[in-house]
């Protein structure tokens, strides 16, 4: 295996970890800690918005320092910060004493995407389907996080859920700073990749198209974060709610919400090839239409029934992902990339934090009714802003 693919591979190990840590809380909250600490579902998911704030907002210092440091060092802290977060997560007694550890996670949590997904982007000129590939490992992560964490809850307790991850995470991370240390043989790849880099720099276009497709990205963004991150924290719950009858348990939850997610995790490959060869614009208001279809059929929905249309809106949540990336990685010089992703994830992710609690709000006063009536009219909103996309664009193929 070439080093580039070993790279790559640690690239999307990483994803997978980057989801995973962020998600293990809410399957512990929904399926352990209500019973364990006596508070209710509504009252345990805000100690994770301090985690999701710190998720969002650290990309932008965690952008920076890799543009300016080393991309590759950014990725060994975050492996080995991200464990150690997480086996302190573990150790939790109260409320507050997990926030904290949460908030830490999330902070370490912050590296991955600016830096990451410049890294995986970085000398290629068709990005779709690493990107995508890349996204399944994240969308694995989603789905493992309420699998392992459901499976360690019943068998060895919910610590268990934050100290296995955790160990991991930091024995990667120490092989990780081994394998950067067994490439300083390979300036000649770093020539090479500059070469491809040149050949893979974005076209120059109009100002006022640029500024048209950021606030576009933008828009997107934050909308497409608060659909993502509602679906993907609060399925188990969902599925504790509304799959009663053949899923008592925490780990019939956890199978059944792994089994969603993996299944959606797929779309992300079928949307990576069908941006690197059709319109964006076609592509990604396809996505936001079948968004809207399937979280307006869900609103009622139970049983059997609630699981397929999960795997359905599933699909085209995950199947968002890689449109955005794709986007900022046609328009924006590698030297900056980094920082643009991070500006890109800071909404994303600052928009997630917000959900959380906006989850607890509506569950709380309405149940997952509103909920998904609130998310079928955001991916309404996508839809419009997709329409404002530029028809085509040489090269850059919107």
């Amino acid at each position: 295996m070439q080093r580039s693919q070993v790279n790559f591979l640690y690239l999307n190990l990483g994803h997978f970890l980057d989801h995973l840590f962020m998600l293990i809380f809410a399957s512990v909250a929904a399926l352990r800690l209500t019973s364990e600490w006596n508070l209710s579902y509504a009252q345990l998911i805000p100690y994770a918005t301090p985690g999701f704030i710190a998720f969002g907002v650290g990309a932008i210092l965690a952008g920076w320092i890799a543009d300016k440091w080393s991309r590759a060092g950014m990725m060994v802290i975050f492996f080995i910060g991200i464990g150690l977060s997480s086996i302190l997560a573990g150790f939790a007694d109260t409320p507050l004493q997990i926030g904290i550890s949460l908030t830490l996670i999330g902070i370490f949590a912050a590296i991955y995407h600016p830096v990451g997904l410049a890294m995986v982007v970085h000398g290629r000129e068709r990005t779709g389907i690493p990107l995508a590939i890349n996204g399944v490992f994240g969308n694995m992560g989603v789905a493992s996080a309420a699998l392992l964490t459901g499976f360690l809850i019943d068998t060895s307790g919910w610590r268990s859920s934050f100290f296995l991850p955790g160990v991991i995470s930091i024995l990667l991370g120490i092989s990780y700073l081994l394998f950067l240390k067994g490439e300083r043989a390979a300036d000649n790849a770093k020539s090479a990749s500059a070469a491809g880099e040149k050949k893979a720099q974005p076209t120059e276009s109009p100002r006022h198209v640029v500024l048209r497709v950021f606030a576009i990205i933008f828009f997107t963004t934050a909308i497409g974060g608060l659909i993502f991150q509602s679906t993907t924290f609060a399925l188990p719950k969902i599925f504790a709610e509304r799959l009663g009858d053949f899923a008592g348990s925490a780990t019939s939850v956890g199978w059944y919400a792994f089994l969603v997610f993996s299944l959606a995790a797929l779309a992300q490959l079928v949307v990576g090839f069908l941006v690197d060869r059709h319109s964006i614009r076609l592509v990604f208001a396809a996505v936001a239409v079948l968004q809207a279809a399937f979280f307006s059929i869900m609103t009622q929905l139970s049983g059997i029934a609630a699981l397929l249309v999960s795997v359905a809106f599933m699909f085209a949540v995950f199947g968002q992902i890689p449109i955005n990336d794709v986007l900022v990685g046609r328009m924006v010089r590698s030297d900056w990339r980094s920082r643009a992703y991070a500006i890109r994830y800071v909404v994303t992710f600052s928009v997630m934090a917000s959900a959380v609690p906006l989850i607890g709000w509506l569950h709380g006063n309405w149940g997952f009714e509103r909920l998904f009536q609130v998310l079928a009219f955001a991916a309404a909103g996508i839809f419009v802003a997709t329409l404002m996309l530029p028809a085509s664009k040489p090269r850059l193929a919107y």
